[in-house]
């Protein structure tokens, strides 16, 4: 292929003993006429490529359907009213809805009505106590910059906001629906320059007065990269602030007493551990905890008594299990009026739900009923009640609600069930175990029809290893379609993942990041030792950190697949800390300020592991402009690289989007973004039509 010119600086700089090279830092710059024009020309080249790929049609007529398929969030129960999200067929984005007592639902807020362009999406919202007024936050074009408003809640009628530079800020209401507790960074000529997206600090608002003009809570003196947490209870009386800098596993925990002095008093300062902290309805001081405990556990502390925030003081209600990893829990009533737990644990990437006696006496039964899927969350009323309301998913099945009732408590009944679209394939799903270069096992799920024949088929191995994010079961259009056209689809639960627990996490992180390329290489090798494909039918695909893994996994080892998709990715480990939210996640990765934390991101860079004359894989990189959390330079860098130094026919393009960044997106964007990835890898991978 003739790629784009890219011209190639002699630049090498000398970073801690290090030369390290970086030809194309030019391409870093959004403004520069060179960038510019090289993207455009990137454009049509990409364009044309993709556009005569002879699957697209058919991925696209398929993802169309299945994409369209509906998705129901868990309700969130506030006053006797039920809040929650649903996406039907034929709906660009999710609406917010509200269901009365009597049964009847209304629309509150609707991102499409709002903007019929599709760019406006709902990034959070919080319910008042009373279940009177809505707390919810838009952002548009992708930026993901939050705007914070109020609305009445009986009436649709906006009451407040909005309220700027509130991005990833929690909201916790006090009695009454007049005050709230929020999270909002400073302004931008408060901060030093290149730190605008840093510096938050907690408020107290009253509904209808001026931001300005909030009551500063916290956050003085913080990491500027500090994210809070707010919760109150119920009652108004105790306010709980979290803290962790960045991404890391930690987080400093505070607690206040709004009815005396109002100060917030260490809880969990300085230690290295995460810990849920909140005031349920019966007084206690719930704690979700890895402290000691890296599979976590649920224990109860006096929020009044000091001396009972000692870990050692902590009484247990769920504790750690040596083989599941808890994630979730709800309160809920027996019929005898004691109250109980249920709680979500993961085995092996696969949750389950269980029932404990909250007075700490253990475990009272099993909820049967959940397949190979994940729980998206439990939620029940908190004034209390004998039913919980149960998100799920798996590989066939839209996000949907289940109900448990403390009458049956071992089953589970249907609540609201999103709507299908689209023939889902009969699926069968195999899960097995590869064995990374270290001897650890890793495990798989691997999908694929039912009744196919056990021969070697085109695959597309996923992963994603990092930030303690579990890779479990979910509806996927994407990997139905594959499946739907006669391919392989497998999943790859990495370190540097919370499957495990944080062990599992802490194995994937900072100095010991490669062990995740190690498990993802291994699960590439176990499919085709297995049987299932060969590594001409290998494709690999990962998005975020994802894309991290697949470039590293590319760069190391060229051979192991066929195609590579790599979208949103990181690539540049030497300047990541540079662009976006990229210092946030130095605690994941390790800093280049550091000689020797420098040494582990080069060890394993992939922009800086390209080498000339080396016969790269199809690589297809999608970036989005309006990314505002990994900057497109990253794909355009390495993009350029490969282009440079490849000796193969395989082609190596990218795919820009403009008005959309790293999370949410309409549905039709989707499915153009979608059936291109999946036809460049039928393309290379072998994949026909049947």
């Amino acid at each position: 292929m003739r790629y784009p010119e890219a011209p190639r600086l002699d630049l090498v700089e000398d970073l801690h003993g290090h030369r390290v090279a970086d030809p194309y830092r030019w391409l870093e710059d959004d403004a520069d006429p060179r960038t510019r024009a090289w993207s455009e020309a990137q454009d049509a080249l990409a364009g044309e490529l993709l556009a005569g790929l002879p699957m697209r049609p058919a991925f696209a007529g398929r993802l169309e359907q299945l994409v369209h398929s509906g998705a129901v969030g868990v309700p969130v129960w506030r006053g006797g009213r039920a809040f929650s999200t649903r996406r039907d067929p034929g709906q660009e984005h999710a609406v917010l809805r509200v269901r009365e007592a009597d049964g009847t639902v209304r629309v509150l807020v609707d991102p499409t009505a709002l903007d019929p362009a599709g760019t406006t999406t709902l990034d959070a919202w919080s319910p008042s106590w009373e279940g009177d007024r809505l707390a919810y936050q838009l952002s548009t074009g992708g930026d993901e910059e939050s705007e914070l408003y109020v609305l009445d809640v009986a009436t649709g009628e906006v009451v407040d906001g909005p309220i700027d530079r509130c991005r990833y800020s929690p909201v916790a209401w006090l009695p009454g629906g007049e005050e709230l507790f929020y999270v909002r960074r400073l302004a931008p000529d408060q901060v030093p320059a290149g730190e605008e997206q840093f510096h938050r600090r907690v408020w107290r608002h009253r509904v209808g007065t001026r931001a300005d003009d909030d009551l500063l809570v916290h956050g003085e003196g913080s990491d500027p990269t500090t994210y809070f947490g707010v919760h109150t209870s119920r009652d108004g009386r105790w306010l709980v602030v979290s803290g962790a800098a960045g991404t890391a596993p930690r987080d400093d925990v505070w607690i206040a007493d709004l009815a005396g002095d109002g100060a917030l008093r260490d809880f969990q300062v300085g230690v290295d551990a995460q810990t849920a902290a909140w005031v349920a309805r019966d007084g206690r001081l719930w704690l979700m905890s890895d402290r000691g405990t890296p599979r976590w556990r649920l224990a109860v502390a006096d929020p009044g008594d000091p001396a009972t925030w000692a870990p050692e003081a902590w009484r247990d209600v769920v504790p750690e299990l040596p083989d599941a990893v808890l994630s979730d829990v709800a309160l809920v009533d027996a019929p005898d009026g004691s109250l109980q737990v249920l709680a979500v644990h993961a085995v092996d990437a696969t949750d389950r739900l269980s029932l404990w006696a909250a007075d700490g006496s253990g475990r009272l039964g099993d909820v049967e009923g959940l397949g190979a899927g994940s729980i998206s969350g439990v939620s029940s009323p908190p004034e209390g009640g004998g039913r919980a309301w149960v998100g799920y998913t798996d590989y066939a099945t839209p996000p949907s609600v289940l109900v448990w009732d403390a009458g049956s408590p071992t089953a589970l009944e249907s609540w609201e069930r999103a709507a299908v679209a689209g023939d889902v394939p009969d699926l069968r799903v195999v899960e097995t175990h590869a064995t990374s270069a270290d001897g650890t096992p890793v495990h798989l799920f691997v999908l694929s029809l039912s009744g196919a024949p056990d021969t070697p088929r085109p695959t597309v191995l996923y992963g994603y290893g990092g930030f303690n994010v579990s890779v479990t079961p979910a509806y996927s259009a994407q990997a139905l379609s594959w499946v739907a056209a006669g391919g392989v689809w497998a999943v790859a639960n990495l370190r540097g993942g919370s499957e495990h627990g944080e062990e599992w996490h802490r194995a994937g992180m900072r100095e010991r990041k490669q062990n995740v390329f190690d498990d993802f290489a291994a699960a590439g090798e176990h499919l085709v030792a297995q049987g299932w494909t060969t590594h001409r039918q290998l494709g690999i695909f990962g998005g975020s950190n994802g894309g991290l893994l697949v470039g590293a996994t590319l760069t190391q080892r060229p051979d192991l697949a066929a195609a590579v998709v790599c979208s949103a990715p990181l690539l540049d480990m030497v300047r990541y800390e540079l662009f976006g939210l990229g210092r946030t996640w130095n605690d994941e990765y390790g800093t280049a300020e550091d000689p020797t934390e420098l040494g582990w991101l080069l060890g394993y860079s992939p922009y800086h592991a390209v080498r000339e004359g080396t016969a790269y894989p199809a690589v297809l990189f999608t970036t989005f402009e309006s990314d505002t959390r990994v900057h497109p330079l990253h794909g355009r860098k390495l993009a350029a690289a490969l282009q440079h130094a490849t000796t193969s026919d395989a082609p190596i393009v990218l795919r820009r989007e403009t008005s959309v960044g790293h999370g949410a997106r309409a549905v039709s964007r989707t499915v153009g973004l979608a059936a291109d990835q999946l036809a460049f890898l039928a393309e290379h991978t072998g994949l026909a039509l049947r």
